[in-house]
């Protein structure tokens, strides 16, 4: 499956942003889903990741609470709706799909492997 993410841009301390992931492919249901960030001289780490139906959700720690992932399979589409957005947040955002059949949405967040990965968005938040 081939990933495009989108939505990232420059904003404030405490505004929202939403990232979207668009994927090719009819098989979208067949993937859980993931988000990963990079922030500047730092690895890629996990924010959030979704079952493929939508059904299970997982966070980080740093983001539960602020960030909310989502999927529509009609669309073949996966969201991150960012609020309360932190100057930490700052980073490269990744998202991520492992075959439901390889490894399931919590394993992907543990271990950061991903069958595809989309080419990041930077989201940049200023204090």
């Amino acid at each position: 499956v081939q990933l495009q993410a989108s939505g990232g841009g420059l904003v404030q301390a405490g505004d929202s942003l939403r990232l979207s992931c668009a994927a090719s492919g009819r098989t979208f249901s067949s993937y859980n889903m993931g988000w990963f960030r990079q922030p500047p001289g730092k690895e890629r780490g996990f924010v959030a990741a979704i079952s493929w139906s939508g059904s299970s959700t997982y966070y980080a720690d740093s983001v539960k609470g602020r960030f909310t992932i989502s999927r529509d399979n009609a669309k073949n589409t996966v969201y991150l709706q960012m609020n309360s957005l932190k100057a930490e947040d700052t980073a490269v955002y990744y998202c991520a799909a492992n075959s439901r059949a390889r490894r399931t949405a919590q394993a992907m967040g543990v271990s950061g492997v991903a069958d595809s990965w989309g080419q990041g968005t930077q989201v940049t938040v200023s204090s």
